[in-house]
């Protein structure tokens, strides 16, 4: 039948998708997490990381006037973090949303929480560390410093800012800190934070000398490792920012490491820089209406570390006088409503592409909102999905409708189609255009059986980054032993979903949810008749068997969206058939499955 043929057609290009995504991601990821554990395993008894083979990096240094701002090589000690920490001068940070301290030497920011964020879904498990001082392995910090063009630094790393006893820096109690340059400017450094993610610092030099003297302002990120596992190709993680017109600007850890190492953005009137994860970001927002340049940069001198960099253009400040600049530092999870906020109200161009909306930003960000917003009125992320896929049938119900009665015209004429076929089965040509011409008179549209397929693909792709990108949908609960709306189902049929006591390989993961969803798809495609081509028959039956085990290793928020969707269309399906009197054919076909197939006679 030509309807079943372009319904194949549509499958197998779903079925290439998938395998596609096995084999290209999936497998990938699953083979560099396995090599991450690995490398942890050979690196835990090292000192120092070692300089990638082949590197001419070694010789780089810095551009003139900025000397101060390349990391010293302070090398990691055999020490803990709670160590590290302690051995240091630091004002304390308490906030709604974070907990940690900065580093008086260099006003770094280099220690730091996420309250709200556990490593696994068991609240008792260790808080996310986002930031970590220099010293260790891992290190990852944020820090603001001043120079002076020509002659090098006059504030950075290693000078030791003096704060009050006792200070704390919180929401309410910003802390206030002072240096003296050896040129004799005197620097004050007021230091504040949101309820939520945002560092304001503002400095103040004032000029005692009896000169003119020029001050440029500099941020910097750097980091000394990268995320455990690489991210799929749905995901950017690494160096990004926005600068002027240029739009949004991103080069992954791969890519500055093997081609570009040196990567200068053109310089701008506004914008932002930073590091970035798939939850979590670092960023530096420079001055708004102060133009700056900037550069994104690996380097192996000493040790291997990503940075990020800005240098804003110099400020003229006369004897006697002073002069003040404004910058801030994002630190956090990246919260869609926080982000966009950040935007808005302090006017950071192009903030909310922090967070990786993909190509397809216009389906991604309404999924995410129509989810969002369902989830506030419920409490409840799997309760959202659900709606929001009865809301999606609702709005392609005039399109899904007319395809079931396409459907549904093609059963009733399928004696007529038998019979053409018959007639004209050594003239291919003829039997095409004779058929053509029956669905032509019987106002019959052969290729809209693959509509309800072909719109749920992008549908299924827009969820899946919603669900992969947003830090709204991790460890999200649905009910039961769904506690990860964005991990795999965690129970296996291969040791009866926990009730043997072994673990199963995680290819074997087949869990309840990828099971119902295998079997609404198997319920589905018996509602049609079985193709009479012995090659699309077998397509047809084990398709539901091959797409559980696909579905199997994506997040379980997806696998729930598909089996839903697939119950509200086998309902959709059988009411418009039995309405258009065709014959709902899945008895007969389960029937079918299970009746003995008569042997040819020989002759």
């Amino acid at each position: 039948m030509e309807m079943n043929r372009n319904f194949l057609i549509a499958m197998a290009l779903s079925i290439m998708v998938l395998v596609g995504w096995q084999f290209l991601v999936i497998g990938p990821r699953m083979d560099e997490q396995q090599r991450q554990n690995e490398i942890a395993q050979n690196e835990g008894s090292l000192q120092t990381p070692q300089t990638p083979a082949g590197s001419d990096q070694d010789s780089l240094t810095a551009p003139s006037g900025r000397e101060s701002m390349v990391p010293s090589p302070n090398l990691p000690q055999n020490q803990s973090r709670e160590q590290v920490i302690a051995g240091g001068n630091r004002v304390t940070i308490d906030t709604p949303e974070l907990t940690g301290s900065i580093n008086l030497t260099g006003a770094r920011l280099d220690d730091l929480r996420l309250k709200h964020y556990h490593e696994t879904v068991d609240d008792s498990s260790p808080t996310i560390v986002l930031l970590s001082p220099e010293e260790l392995p891992n290190g990852y910090f944020a820090e603001y410093g001043l120079i002076q063009p020509g002659t090098g630094q006059l504030v950075g790393a290693n000078t030791e800012w003096q704060a009050e006893d006792g200070a704390e820096l919180t929401p309410d109690t910003p802390v206030t800190l002072t240096a003296t340059t050896e040129s004799g400017l005197t620097v004050t450094r007021r230091i504040s934070v949101d309820d939520n993610f945002m560092f304001t610092y503002e400095d103040t030099v004032e000029n005692t000398g009896d000169a003119a003297v020029q001050v440029s302002p500099y941020g910097r990120i750097a980091r000394y490792s990268k995320p455990e596992v690489a991210a799929a190709f749905v995901l950017f993680e690494g160096l990004l920012g926005v600068f002027g017109e240029e739009g949004l600007d991103e080069v992954s850890y791969s890519d500055i490491e093997d081609d570009t190492r040196l990567r200068q953005p053109a310089s701008s009137g506004g914008g932002w820089l930073g590091i970035t994860d798939k939850y979590w970001a670092t960023a530096l927002v420079p001055e708004v209406g102060r133009d700056f340049e900037s550069q994104f940069l690996y380097r192996t001198n000493g040790r291997s570390h990503y940075q990020t960099e800005f240098v804003s253009d110099p400020v003229s400040i006369a004897p006697g006088a002073a002069a003040s600049m404004v910058n801030r530092t994002f630190a956090g999870a990246k919260e869609v409503d926080k982000i966009n906020a950040y935007e808005e109200q302090l006017n950071i161009r192009q903030f909310g592409q922090l967070i990786d909306w993909g190509w397809f930003y216009f389906i991604t960000r309404p999924m995410f909102t129509a989810l969002d917003y369902i989830y506030r009125l419920v409490g409840n992320f799997g309760i959202a999905i659900l709606a929001v896929t009865v809301i999606l049938k609702l709005i392609f119900f005039p399109l899904a409708n007319k395809s079931y009665k396409s459907m549904a015209r093609m059963k009733t004429i399928q004696p007529k189609v038998m019979e053409l076929r018959e007639r004209f089965k050594d003239d291919r040509q003829k039997q095409q255009q004779e058929m053509m011409q029956l669905y032509r008179s019987e106002k019959i549209n052969p290729a809209a059986g693959c509509w309800p397929i072909l719109i749920q693909i992008p549908v299924f792709f827009a969820l899946y980054k919603v669900l992969y990108v947003t830090i709204e949908m991790r460890h999200a609960p649905f009910f039961g032993w769904i506690q990860d709306l964005a991990a795999p189902d965690p129970t296996s049929i291969f040791n009866l979903f926990g009730l043997l006591p072994y673990d199963v390989p995680g290819i074997l993961l087949i869990g309840v949810w990828p099971l119902l969803m295998g079997l609404t798809m198997f319920i589905q495609m018996r509602l049609n008749p079985t193709p009479p081509d012995p090659t699309q028959a077998m397509i047809f039956t084990w398709m539901p068997v091959v797409f559980t085990f696909m579905l199997a290793t994506f997040p379980a928020g997806l696998v729930i969206y598909w089996t839903w969707n697939n119950f509200l269309s086998i309902i959709q399906q059988s009411v418009i058939m039995k309405r258009n009197g065709a014959k709902i054919e899945l008895f007969d076909n389960l029937r079918g499955m299970f009746k003995r197939k008569e042997k040819p006679s020989e002759s």
